[in-house]
């Protein structure tokens, strides 16, 4: 897998909601594909809701006659239509949409199935028995999980392992400069399990890119202003790209190359996805491939980004040297 993959979340045909977020066209979507082919992109991420199932359509169409040699990876647990049934991650939603999915990407098999949520209406054996019969009916090769909590994963693969099931291979999170939350429990849960994590939003909806000013934060015409999904300290944000902006000037590259290139060097990431509708956009992204940051400017950046403390890892964080331990009594 590439480690730079490409998003497809902004496809769509024109017929869906939040034109701010879904609008990148058939013909504009071919040429970001076609780039990203170029630069050696292999991995290629979409949902069966993103523009009600539009970005799927357009993604198999651009990717048609370079099929066997990408992976798609697409998923299944939000709502796709009105009636409860077509939500969740029951076996009738993930059998069912698994055949919408293979239809509109025009393909006989997806590369990575992934459950885009938690239901927690369903039993986790149920979910995890259907994801394994669509493995062995070859409609899926491999199975990954996003937004899902460390300890739902766990379990999960103790089921998967305990009763033979098709096992998750990796997970798909939300990872940033703004968004640190996954190295508390879901990478060490990943490392212990050998699961691999790609990254949503790295740019964390592009404000890492450093084009918003505090005005168009509310700007319901931009981006952010207008699906407002992810939480963090905006003025603390504005820290952080000063940051970024004296790292970006050192080696001659832009905020966005660098927000990125500190993704790459995290040891538990696979892969980071690159979600863009410019193709100036996109090859400045594709440039962080290329940028290594030193060890110096990677701890800048650590240290400008904080995780705040949270029970019990405080604690944890507090006793885990010997001589607290000895202070203690306890060695």
């Amino acid at each position: 897998m590439s480690r730079l993959a490409f998003g497809a979340m902004t496809f769509t045909q024109g017929n869906s909601d939040l034109a701010q977020v879904y609008k990148v066209g058939a013909e504009l979507a071919d040429q970001l594909v076609g780039r990203s082919l170029d630069a050696g992109v292999n991995f290629f991420d979409t949902a069966d809701v993103y523009a009600r199932g539009e970005s799927e359509t357009l993604l198999g169409q651009a990717l048609r006659s370079r099929r066997k040699d990408v992976v798609i990876a697409t998923k299944v647990g939000g709502r796709t239509g009105d009636p409860l049934t077509q939500s969740g991650l029951s076996r009738r939603h993930i059998l069912a949409s698994v055949d919408d999915s293979l239809r509109r990407l025009g393909t006989d098999w997806i590369d990575v199935y992934i459950v885009h949520r938690e239901d927690p209406l369903t039993p986790l054996e149920e979910t995890l028995e259907a994801l394994d019969s669509i493995v062995r009916a070859g409609k899926v090769r491999y199975l990954g999980f996003s937004n899902w909590s460390a300890w739902r994963v766990a379990a999960a693969m103790e089921i998967q392992r305990t009763n033979g099931l098709a096992r998750f291979c990796h997970g798909q999170v939300y990872y940033s400069l703004l968004g640190r939350d996954v190295e508390r429990d879901m990478v060490p849960m990943a490392q212990r399990y050998g699961l691999g994590l790609t990254l949503w939003s790295p740019l964390a909806f592009g404000f890492l890119s450093g084009k918003y000013t505090p005005e168009m934060l509310a700007d319901p015409q931009t981006r952010i202003g207008s699906f407002n999904l992810l939480p963090f300290d905006r003025q603390a944000g504005f820290a952080v790209l000063e940051r970024l902006r004296d790292i970006a000037s050192a080696h001659g590259a832009s905020v966005a190359q660098v927000a990125l290139a500190w993704l790459l060097a995290r040891p538990a990431v696979t892969s980071v996805l690159m979600g863009a509708s410019k193709v100036e956009q996109l090859d400045d992204n594709l440039g962080a491939a290329s940028l290594s940051l030193s060890d110096q400017e990677i701890a800048a950046l650590d240290a400008a980004t904080p995780l705040p403390p949270v029970y019990p890892h405080w604690y944890i964080d507090r006793f885990v040297d010997e001589p607290a331990l000895k202070a203690l009594g306890r060695l």
